[in-house]
């Protein structure tokens, strides 16, 4: 649909049709809804069925009559003559066709062997008729090629349906090595096998059209980023607000850094705050298309001008193109030797319906910044279909992205700032194997670079009138800082993640005038702080004893008495590990479920993420020290 919409040229899709599916083999005619889709969309497709032994039988007599029977034959049943071998093709060509002496003079001049061959020769597996497909086209347009294939060609299994699970005896490998020409040993030889001189195979790759391209994966120079981003000073925001105003103000610069960000979302452009980058910047479409309703002038906050200079893409409501997309765009520095920035927008719980493709892209070493906004029961008040709660465990267990929940709008822009360089970082190959003991730097991540993930919130909040210092601005990029600091002898700190961050300072207010010393911490980065834990736990067990990671260094001026209890709009488990950094006691509150609506002070009490929720637990986790303490004796 998206290829259609944008109107795709100069591309080719290849369909591997060998008729079984995982587990089975697939039902009837499936090919030719392919075809009647893919037509549908302006693509013409191109069915590779018959290799060239194929095609030379059914030039011979008869030939006509088993192409005919072959077209005819059921996706099993030719998956399981496959599997048998040849003498089970001519046992059943025979049965049916023992009448037709055409026929039957084709099959006698063939050994059982050819015969399997001859069956076998489907045209996927024969380079020629490919090639010859390949050729055919003289056109931009885009085309689908079907390539019909017997799923395990030239293997024991080869069409069983039991395959996809299926393993080689140790006999077998020996047996299909000898069969490939490769010797004991030299398995991994770079030409074994082959019959020709490795001279000979160097002389003739050199020249093939694709090498004299040069490297196919290209670089592209980093674009600069300024030191610190526009972020807006409203007493009260969201996250969320404050991510639409930094991309609106970037918007209003000039230069490669703004004209080579990208932004894309799945249908939600305006609900999560991208609508103002896009009035600027406009939509990105190859032919131009002004807004109708701009031009019969009807009111209306958005201007949704087409253009080919356009640098928002909008999307159909398909979170997997969004990834898909995000990671194409994410290697355009390799494949196309152009550095892009892009940015995605995506609704928090819908993160996950991307989940496969997000993944993939960051196992490609795709870089992009992806925002899943709005987030949590939070948004309470919207319905419970749109609340998450896994997603900060995503965020944290999804290798090559750096994951952040902000509270705070100047958080955000220096976590922004922070992101738009390390999505252009290339690294050292030390630092590229993050188990490597010679990797001394608390996150080994931060040379390499990668992708970066915010959770953000439509909750407004009170925002801090406050400089940001470089030692602050460290603390925020580091995953956590001192929002009121520890003193001497503290009794608790209270570890808050994003939206929450009232009810945090807030009980801590309320506590600290019972008696109870409680400070703060705020946490921009669960992910980043564990990372650089386990980092550093990894490079001690390796002999450098002196290495300490940032929340190793927070938590050190607390005493062993002193307990913890963290609170944030999600799985409660993304804190809780913090006791086992130094073994303080600690209580770990979150969203172990979601689905209700409501206003958000019922949420948070259901769900136990406000104040006195957290002053309750607290103090139970405070009682089992009040009672060892001596009782003093009455004077």
């Amino acid at each position: 649909v998206e290829g259609w919409k944008q109107g795709i040229r100069n591309t080719w899709w290849i369909i591997d049709y060998n008729r079984q599916s995982l587990d089975a083999v697939i039902r009837e005619g499936l090919w030719q809804k392919y075809e009647a889709m893919f037509t549908n969309f302006g693509w013409d497709v191109v069915i590779i069925k018959y290799g060239n032994l194929m095609k030379a039988a059914f030039a011979e007599a008869g030939g006509e009559t088993l192409r005919a029977w072959i077209d005819s034959c059921p996706n099993q049943l030719y998956a399981a003559l496959c599997f048998k071998g040849g003498a089970a093709f001519r046992k059943k060509l025979l049965g049916v066709f023992g009448g037709n002496a055409d026929v039957c003079a084709l099959l006698g001049r063939r050994s059982d062997d050819e015969l399997l061959a001859l069956m076998s020769n489907l045209g996927g597996h024969d380079m020629a008729s490919v090639l010859e497909a390949f050729h055919s086209i003289d056109h931009d347009r885009p085309v689908c090629f079907i390539a019909y294939t017997i799923k395990g060609v030239g293997l024991p299994f080869q069409g069983h349906k039991d395959n996809h699970a299926g393993l080689m005896s140790a006999a077998q490998i020996e047996t299909l090595a000898k069969k490939l020409n490769i010797r004991p040993g030299h398995e991994w030889d770079k030409f074994e096998g082959l019959p020709f001189e490795a001279p000979d195979i160097e002389t003739f790759l050199g020249k093939v059209p694709f090498a004299q391209q040069g490297r196919r994966r290209l670089t592209a120079p980093k674009i600069a980023v300024p030191e610190k981003l526009e972020c807006p000073r409203l007493s009260q925001m969201s996250t969320q607000q404050s991510f639409g105003l930094i991309l609106n103000a970037l918007a209003r610069t000039e230069g490669a850094f703004a004209d080579r960000i990208v932004t894309a979302s799945p249908d939600v452009t305006v609900s999560t705050n991208l609508g103002s980058w896009v009035n600027r910047r406009g939509l990105y479409a190859k032919q131009e298309l002004l807004d109708t309703f701009r031009q019969e002038k009807i009111a209306s906050s958005f201007t949704w001008d087409y253009t080919p200079k356009g640098q928002h893409i909008e999307l159909g409501i398909a979170e997997m193109n969004l990834f898909i997309l995000l990671s194409a765009l994410g290697l355009s520095h390799t494949i196309n030797g152009e550095r892009l920035l892009p940015v995605g927008t995506v609704y928090d719980p819908f993160v996950e319906r991307g989940l496969d493709a997000l993944n993939y892209a960051c196992y490609q070493d795709a870089r992009f910044m992806i925002a899943g906004t709005p987030a949590g029961v939070s948004l309470a008040p919207e319905g419970g279909a749109h609340q998450s709660l896994k997603t900060p465990l995503i965020g944290m267990s999804q290798p090559g992205l750096a994951s952040f929940e902000p509270a705070c709008a100047d958080e955000l822009a220096v976590i922004m700032a922070w992101g738009f360089d390390y999505m252009q970082r290339a690294g050292s190959e030390a630092a590229r194997d993050s188990s490597k003991a010679a990797c001394d730097d608390k996150h080994c991540r931060d040379e390499t670079g990668g992708s970066v993930y915010l959770r953000l919130s439509t909750r407004t909040i009170a925002q801090p009138m406050r400089e940001m210092t470089p030692e602050l601005a460290n603390g925020i990029i580091e995953g956590g800082y001192w929002m009121t600091a520890p003193g001497p002898k503290m009794d608790l700190v209270i570890a808050y993640t994003g939206a929450v961050a009232p009810e945090a300072i807030e009980a801590a207010k309320l506590l600290n005038a019972q008696g109870v010393a409680a400070a703060v911490l705020s946490v921009t980065s669960t992910d980043r702080l564990h990372s650089g834990w386990t980092s550093a736990a990894h490079q001690r067990r390796h002999g450098q004893a002196a290495v300490r990671c940032h929340i190793e260094d927070l938590l050190a001026p607390l005493s062993r008495d002193c307990a913890i209890v963290t609170v944030l709009d999600g799985h409660p488990a993304t804190l809780g590990w913090l006791g086992s950094v130094h073994g303080h006691r600690t209580a770990a509150l979150g969203v172990e479920k979601f689905g209700e609506s409501g206003s958000l002070a019922d949420l948070y009490a259901i769900h136990g993420l406000d104040t006195p929720s957290i002053i309750a637990t607290a103090q139970a986790l405070l009682q089992p020290r009040a009672a060892k303490k001596p009782q003093r004796k009455a004077s």
